[in-house]
């Protein structure tokens, strides 16, 4: 069984910075690509940002030069450094990563729960 744990979210006023974490545990045999997404209330979820195992990034153009991404492979973790917040960036914020599991040949994709991001006054 492999679970994905994202934790960071909370209230930040606009300007502020938040880091998100995603944890992933279980029978992991090896990860692949990992991404964060976002859903705001009355949206459909979209692609924030997108790592590689060999450490290439992609970043939505929405929060490109606010944001970075990285991923402690060691730690089977993924980061989303957020700088600069905006109302607009509200959402709940979701990990996502492509997985093989021991004694699997084959990767499936694990989402996490979601962690709140506010940023408002």
């Amino acid at each position: 069984q492999v679970q994905l744990v994202e934790s960071g979210g909370g209230l930040v006023h606009p300007g502020g910075s938040l880091r998100l974490s995603c944890t992933a545990s279980g029978s992991i045999s090896r990860i692949y690509a990992m991404g964060w997404y976002r859903q705001a209330p009355g949206k459909r979820r979209e692609l924030v940002a997108l790592t590689t195992s060999d450490g290439r990034t992609n970043l939505a153009d929405s929060v490109q030069g606010r944001c970075t991404v990285s991923r402690d492979n060691a730690k089977n973790t993924l980061y989303l450094q957020m700088n600069d917040l905006k109302p607009g960036d509200t959402a709940v914020y979701y990990c996502n990563a492509d997985i093989t599991e021991t004694d699997t040949v084959y990767s499936r994709s694990y989402w996490g729960r979601g962690t709140q991001v506010t940023v408002s006054t």
